[in-house]
């Protein structure tokens, strides 16, 4: 087994590699977005200490997580925040870390979240890889894809790591500023076969998403 993590920059292409490399490797995708959210439906494991450090009022009628709600309160209080990502990473990692361990059968798992890195998946993780793309290519997917303003970018872009610290931290870059995703695909395969993985399938992918 080989678990592989995916970072990178918003608008850097991240889902287009993890279908990718579900659709040729046939790889176990862990989105730990997707993952946080699941945690923060009703019943979830996250709802009982969120709604202890947060209050009642961020559960909605229907027992998920208001979050707006909780953004609002957030927004200006990095303790808080702090506090409330103290509840919510560790419980996502727990939760990857027993998917891995279902998965035993499984010759490539993919772990993908814009923190990795912040939050030392370096630990469950063989490698790690870095998906760039230049900044203009990202806005232009940004606002196609989006709909968002140059504003709201730029503000997003601060927020995140710059891409000499993605460099340092990760063990391959793959180059996805190219309008032909196929470079991208191309670089994805020659650093999975130096690494003794093959396809599982001659599916040709193309596109963005």
């Amino acid at each position: 087994m080989k678990v592989l993590g995916i970072t990178g920059g918003v608008g850097c292409g991240k889902s287009t590699v993890l279908a990718y490399l579900k659709e040729c490797y046939g790889a176990y995708l862990i989105e730990c977005d997707q993952i946080a959210r699941e945690l923060q439906e009703a019943g979830g494991v996250c709802v009982p200490p969120m709604t202890e450090l947060l209050g009642e009022r961020i559960v909605k009628e229907d027992g998920t997580i208001d979050r707006q709600e909780i953004a609002r309160m957030v927004f200006a209080d990095r303790s808080l925040l702090e506090e409330l990502n103290g509840i919510v990473h560790p419980a996502v990692k727990a939760r990857v870390r027993e998917l891995i361990r279902q998965q035993r059968e499984c010759r490539l798992i993919v772990i993908e979240a814009a923190l990795l890195l912040d939050d030392h998946y370096d630990e469950i993780c063989d490698e790690i890889w870095y998906i760039y793309a230049d900044e203009d290519t990202r806005r232009k997917r940004l606002k196609s894809s989006r709909g968002y303003t140059d504003e709201r970018i730029t503000q997003m872009f601060r927020s995140q790591r710059t891409d000499e610290s993605f460099r340092a931290l990760t063990q391959v870059t793959i180059d996805n500023s190219s309008d032909n995703i196929q470079n991208a695909f191309g670089q994805l395969d020659r650093e999975l076969a130096l690494r003794g993985v093959s396809r599982s399938r001659d599916t040709v992918y193309t596109g963005y998403d």
